[in-house]
């Protein structure tokens, strides 16, 4: 289908739980039926004249794909943290397109779609590199993760009560390599998949040249780069709640309709938005606002449609 005339573009960063749902074991078969849920959201935005660029997080499937990895130990070789994502965003986006393609077909829909692997540069000296903090895969007693970072380079440490696992880094994006064609492929009027799970991480060597990083770039942090690099002037930020409340867990607590970006950034300064949870989502929020981006709706994935309509969701704006 080409360009349409005055549509609007949008990146649409889907939360973790749209493909995998709390408490699922996160099959095939459970992920192919929360897509056809999930997206119907997508589709009812391309009805609404909007131009889609879809990105995806990817936690619960990268932790299953190092138990793989772990489990074929010593029998097939060992994937690097950045192949790992590479597969998963291949993966994963193949499953987007094909449900969303059926759904386009079963309305009489004409676009096309296009699952584009995309590596995400991250600076070589980044601070987060030499201090991993994100944990990762499966769990172990001490034995075995001081056992296996012995082996294989790892860091590892105690995750609460829970056991050991490993930690990576999470360096901030400053750039997605091929944003370009992402955009041309957008401005040709394609529907485009990319940067899920934050994106391949890559770092520039000595010579100028792209090489892996054994860390993981945060989903909505990439997302908000990418929208800024497509010109595309709204962000999405579709996770498990309706609103952003402020004193979340408390009787005090309070949604929060629209929000500019300075009480945002107070409200961060203050501890209202953990980094586990909500934090990250709202300082992808502000970034995008800050960069030139125009405004970020926060809001349940199965509500956006009632959160256009202004009957729920979060909006931080300029």
């Amino acid at each position: 289908m080409p360009p349409r005339a005055n549509a609007r573009r949008a990146v649409v960063a889907l939360g973790g739980n749209a493909i995998t749902r709390p408490g699922q074991e996160g099959t095939v078969e459970q992920d192919f039926e929360n897509l056809e849920t999930s997206l119907e959201s997508v589709v009812e935005l391309l009805e609404r004249g909007y131009e889609i660029l879809l990105t995806h997080g990817n936690g619960p499937q990268v932790g299953n794909q190092m138990i793989r990895v772990e489990l074929t130990r010593g029998k097939a070789p060992h994937l690097p943290l950045d192949v790992m994502v590479a597969d998963l965003q291949g993966g994963l986006g193949y499953m987007i397109e094909r449900v969303l393609r059926s759904k386009l077909r079963r309305r009489g829909l004409h676009w096309g779609v296009c699952c584009m692997l995309a590596m995400v540069e991250v600076s070589a000296t980044d601070p987060a590199l030499a201090d991993p903090t994100k944990y990762v895969g499966p769990f172990y007693t001490e034995e075995e993760a001081k056992a296996l970072a012995a082996e294989h380079g790892w860091i590892v440490k105690r995750d609460a009560d829970r056991g050991w696992r490993r930690v990576v880094a999470s360096p901030d994006p400053i750039g997605i390599v091929e944003s370009r064609e992402v955009r041309a492929l957008l401005d040709a009027g394609t529907i485009v998949i990319s940067a899920g799970g934050g994106g391949i991480p890559v770092a520039r060597d000595a010579s100028g040249d792209l090489v892996g990083v054994e860390g993981v770039v945060d989903k909505d942090f990439a997302s908000a780069v990418l929208a800024l690099a497509v010109g595309a002037p709204e962000l999405f930020i579709l996770t498990g709640v309706d609103r952003v409340m402020l004193d979340y867990g408390t009787p005090q607590a309070r949604p929060l309709s629209i929000v500019p970006v300075r009480d945002a950034r107070r409200y961060l300064a203050e501890g209202q938005f953990p980094p586990g949870s909500m934090g990250p989502k709202i300082e992808a929020a502000c970034r995008f606002v800050e960069g030139g981006g125009g405004r970020v709706l926060v809001t349940h994935i199965d509500r956006l449609r009632e959160a256009l309509d202004g009957e729920t969701g979060t909006w931080i704006v300029a």
